[in-house]
């Protein structure tokens, strides 16, 4: 009896979960998540780079809006200019120029330019913004990121991809959009909730990357909450889950397998 009390707990250890993953398990997870998070960055750049001007608001002329929105730029951000192009009948443009050391906005460094399109009316407003030229903390990305507006909903997306950050042999694209909570500024507030689907290429193949509620505070690398899930070219399932308490040193954790979690740091 004594000798199978102990095997019937390391059965039932494993069965829940409990086998504690290799280290080379741990060391490539945390190698997947940190190209992930990186990626994640990225895309929370791009969309904070909606917030430097102003959200539309529902019922003013988009013209008279434009130009509002250009002559507050200088005020707002001394390193940067604004003008306003007319493209054709029912689109305006704002192109925001940042100065060569670059802007820092919302925690990120911005530098080179980005157009600003507005394009409809008082009822329904459709804005992109045409990223190709900006950089994010260094990184040029190529995005479509915007936001609809007035009518029966708001929504705001970014389609972004590039390469990955200190990791340039890694290629990542995401699919973000921007979780909506009652009482928080959808756009150009001092937090940001990013969703969305994604995947990563490397050498190795591609992983596929679900983003789950990744709250985001200005200034942060880190997610502050939120998950990760990546399911790698080699089979694996790794999730990354991301707390405050853990968020404030740098780390993230980390479950290979729905084997025990750990606690990895991210270096950036």
């Amino acid at each position: 009896m004594r000798r199978i009390v102990p095997l019937c707990l390391a059965v039932l250890a494993t069965a829940c979960g409990e086998e504690a993953p290799t280290k080379e398990e741990v060391d490539a997870a945390r190698e997947t998540v940190e190209r992930a998070v990186a990626s994640a960055h990225q895309a929370r750049g791009a969309l904070e780079a909606l917030g430097i001007l102003p959200v539309y608001t529902c019922g003013e002329p988009r013209r008279s809006f434009v130009g509002r929105a250009a002559e507050g730029v200088h005020a707002r951000y001394a390193c940067a200019t604004a003008t306003v192009e007319v493209r054709d009948d029912v689109t305006d443009a704002v192109v925001m120029t940042f100065a060569e050391g670059g802007c820092e906005v919302h925690g990120l460094r911005f530098t080179g330019q980005v157009a600003f399109l507005y394009r409809g009316g008082e009822d329904l407003m459709e804005v992109h913004a045409d990223l190709r030229g900006l950089a994010v903390d260094g990184h040029t990305v190529q995005a479509e990121v915007g936001y609809g507006t007035c009518g029966d909903e708001t929504r705001v997306f970014a389609d972004v991809s590039g390469s990955v950050p200190g990791r340039e042999e890694h290629r990542f694209h995401i699919d973000g959009r921007v979780g909506m909570r009652a009482g928080v500024p959808v756009i150009g507030g001092s937090e940001l909730v990013l969703d969305g689907p994604g995947e990563l290429v490397g050498p190795g193949g591609t992983d596929r990357l679900t983003l789950t509620s990744l709250l985001y505070d200005v200034g942060q690398y880190l997610p502050k909450t939120g998950t990760a899930v990546l399911e790698t070219a080699e089979g694996r399932r790794v999730e990354a889950r991301f707390e405050e308490v853990l968020w404030r040193v740098g780390k993230v954790e980390v479950t290979i397998d729905g084997k025990e979690p750990v606690t990895v740091p991210i270096v950036r």
